[in-house]
């Protein structure tokens, strides 16, 4: 199990010794497309890595939701809220493809940062990266134009064209489906 864990990108800063103290806690689990396995205003209590397929994580707007976030293989899937202070969280994250995750108790991943000081820095680097990655989301939302967007989203992500529905990138792109086609329809 050490080794399928070392091929997750998230794990591979770490030691076998800590993968292996890991590996005694975690489980793989399948879940059909559509599965919503963080619930907003509810307290979660797993941690996950996306092993294979998609997710997208959202909140409900008045008469839409709103997509804020696409995850891929090796993937963090965690409610900040429910792991930072034990409480509801804000979003829900739905699978978009039937997935295989690994699920972590937070329960289980807390007394492991309290007795190995890697995996305590692992859990913090990951939690640094989401933040960071957040806040480039909000930023390019505020000072970049649509298409620019778009752009960046082809050439990051761009088997997520190909597999996500187009109303859930326009929606993460802060767009109507109508401006996405014409969006498309100029960057070919």
């Amino acid at each position: 199990m050490i080794e399928q864990l070392r091929n997750i990108a998230v794990f591979t800063s770490l030691s076998d010794d800590s993968l292996h103290e890991i590996s005694k806690h975690i489980e793989y689990v399948k879940y059909k497309k559509g599965t919503i396995i963080i619930h907003a205003d509810k307290i979660e209590p797993y941690f996950y890595v996306l092993e294979k397929g998609i997710a997208r994580a959202y909140c409900d707007g008045e008469n839409q939701q709103i997509t804020f976030w696409f995850g891929q293989s090796g993937n963090v899937l965690f409610s900040f809220n429910s792991y930072i202070n034990n409480r509801p969280g804000y979003e829900n994250v739905e699978l978009l493809e039937n997935s295989t995750l690994i699920r972590i108790r937070l329960n289980d991943l807390f007394l492991l940062y309290k007795d190995n000081l890697e995996i305590t820095n692992w859990g913090r680097k990951i939690a640094e990266q989401e933040l960071i990655a957040t806040e480039r989301r909000l930023i390019d939302r505020a000072f970049k134009g649509a298409a620019e967007r778009y752009q960046e989203f082809i050439d990051q992500s761009p088997e997520l064209i190909k597999r996500v529905a187009l109303k859930h990138i326009a929606s993460y792109l802060g767009v109507t489906q109508v401006t996405l086609s014409r969006i498309r329809a100029t960057c070919k």
